[in-house]
């Protein structure tokens, strides 16, 4: 048989790496449907000027295209059967990634444990994203629940233990990043490091209604072949999940009324796709600063934030019930790492 059904459950070994196919070098195209996909408009990443005035040799490619190009490699080997993408951490923006960059990506499988109804199980893999010159860009640990073909015993369960923050000594500013000449008035809002208060929470205001066409363009873009986003006919009520990578921009892309000089994700620290999202639903967005740290670079802070994207109808920052269960409503609640200027 020359076709691939993909992976099931118990087709993972404990300490296998795979390395995923294809290689993909991302240019100037990426970012341009990047744009137009979401209401991206970050300057450090909108203007080779403002780049240039902020230390680096031009503007880098957005980070959540970096995240999406290397996320989409480990599709067909991880969750081309999952029932679902549950959780992200300890991941790190390691170098950026620039037009002209061809990336790759290895995962190793470093956690198994088969659901009670053993029709499915949980995969925890760490990726790394690689360019040409074997450097990693990019590094996180993901867990998936990955349907089971076959009725073959379940393995001794094995749950790695992930750190819930990282560090905000092990956060990596881009070689040269100065944020000393910053210009607010061109990134779009005055709001510096000292603005923010540990507690405070934004609403973003601005909202974006998901259209099936627009998802569909963004997974393919990202190469990203899951089942549940493509195939009408592969869940019970017929409906195609949005990409939950495409409600990490369109909430990250929100984000920019309130947290427009939130220029750089340097780490992702937790994450949970809460609820699943589909075409027509309305995603909104809202942030908690979570921590402060300043940085060494010159200029250069980091914040800790929480951003929770919703769907019509939720209230106003409500994010878990009474039992400590997501709300309804919630689509994604992300933990991240962003640096802004002092």
């Amino acid at each position: 048989m020359k076709t691939n059904p993909g992976r099931f459950f118990e087709d993972y070994r404990i300490g296998e790496v795979i390395r995923h196919a294809v290689p993909r070098t991302v240019s100037g195209g990426e970012r341009a449907l990047y744009h137009a996909l979401y209401p991206a408009r970050g300057a450090l990443y909108s203007s080779d000027e403002f780049a240039r005035a902020s230390g680096l040799a031009s503007s880098p490619m957005d980070d959540l295209i970096a995240f999406h190009t290397v996320f989409g490699k480990t599709v067909p080997d991880i969750s081309l059967n999952a029932v679902a993408n549950l959780g992200y951490a300890e991941g790190r923006w390691l170098m950026p990634v620039w037009p002209g960059d061809t990336l790759r990506s290895e995962s190793e499988v470093i956690g198994l444990k088969e659901n009670s109804n053993g029709k499915s199980g949980v995969v925890y893999v760490r990726t790394r994203g690689l360019n040409q010159r074997d450097e990693v860009v990019l590094d996180y640990v993901r867990w998936v629940m990955v349907k089971k073909a076959r009725a073959v015993p379940a393995p001794e369960p094995v749950v790695p233990e992930l750190r819930k923050v990282v560090p905000a000594a092990e956060l990596v500013v881009p070689e040269g990043l100065d944020f000393s000449r910053y210009d607010f008035a061109l990134a779009g809002e005055p709001h510096r490091f000292g603005d923010y208060a540990v507690g405070e929470k934004i609403d973003h205001v601005d909202g974006v209604t998901v259209e099936e066409a627009e998802h569909m363009l963004a997974t393919r873009l990202w190469q990203n072949t899951a089942k549940v986003h493509f195939d009408a006919t592969n869940r019970e009520d017929g409906r195609r999940l949005i990409y939950g990578g495409h409600v990490i921009s369109l909430g990250r892309a929100l984000s920019f009324n309130g947290l427009a000089n939130a220029q750089m994700i340097v780490a992702l620290n937790a994450g949970a796709h809460a609820n699943p999202c589909f075409s027509g639903d309305t995603v909104r967005a809202w942030s908690e600063v979570l921590d402060k740290a300043e940085t060494a670079a010159p200029g250069v802070g980091a914040l800790r934030l929480r951003l929770v994207a919703v769907k019509q109808g939720a209230a106003p920052f409500a994010l878990k019930d009474e039992d400590g269960k997501y709300l309804p409503e919630v689509l994604l609640d992300l933990d991240y790492w962003a640096l802004v200027p002092l």
